[in-house]
């Protein structure tokens, strides 16, 4: 191994170990409550070298969001792939966003259920793939509506929300330990099932499409 890619592999051994102290500290002692200085400490590093990796807290928190998104998306951990039926590929999408909830409930807690943490939604100009990837799920519903899986009366967006929406429900109630948390894989599967049925029926939905702040940006702008 030459000088170059040492450095390389132990900027990389760093950076990950500021990340990883940065999720544990956000998630036990919550976001407000830590500084730069704290995670220095936590990896027996100066303040001064970890901004030599990340500009605030602020980009910590945001580099761990997409972190987490990559982990969610991988094509392998998804599963049901696009030769399948849409409506079994959504159901897929879906089950694969709980079972991220099971496998990473640090991320999952930070990107989804911490309200002390910065918006996501209004930082997808620091992270492309956040963004299409959000726009990737929203086309997958699209898909199961242009079909005729799905009435052309539904909205892609909201039918995208209505589900992440039951399926986050199911998610927070067994994190938290409320409910009847024994049952929750099979909740999730119902609460996918159920609001796929309800939306099949063609029934009117009261929530207007939705639109992402860089979304309405473009639109003034284009």
């Amino acid at each position: 191994m030459g000088i170059k890619e040492r450095q390389e592999r132990d900027r990389e051994a760093v950076r990950r170990a500021i990340l990883d102290a940065a999720r544990d500290l956000f998630v036990t002692e919550g976001y407000p409550n830590v500084s730069i200085r704290k995670i220095a400490e936590r990896i027996e590093y100066s303040p001064a070298a970890i901004y030599g990796y990340f500009a605030s807290k602020d980009d910590i928190f945001l580099a761990l969001a997409e972190e987490g998104f990559h982990l969610l998306s991988a094509p392998a951990a998804i599963g049901p792939d696009d030769r399948l039926p849409p409506l079994d590929r959504i159901r897929g999408i879906f089950w694969r966003l709980y079972e991220f909830s099971r496998e990473h409930p640090q991320y999952f807690w930070l990107m989804f259920v911490d309200r002390s943490v910065p918006r996501i939604c209004r930082e997808y100009e620091r992270s492309p793939f956040v963004r299409e990837l959000r726009r990737d799920l929203v086309a997958q519903v699209q898909r199961a509506i242009d079909t005729g899986s799905l009435p052309s009366t539904v909205d892609a967006s909201v039918a995208f929300h209505l589900l992440a929406t039951g399926v986050m429900g199911v998610a927070l109630m067994r994190l938290s330990d409320r409910g009847p948390t024994d049952i929750a894989d099979d909740l999730a599967r119902d609460v996918v099932n159920v609001l796929i049925a309800g939306l099949q029926t063609g029934t009117r939905l009261a929530s207007p499409p939705i639109v992402w702040p860089t979304e309405t940006v473009h639109a003034q702008v284009s």
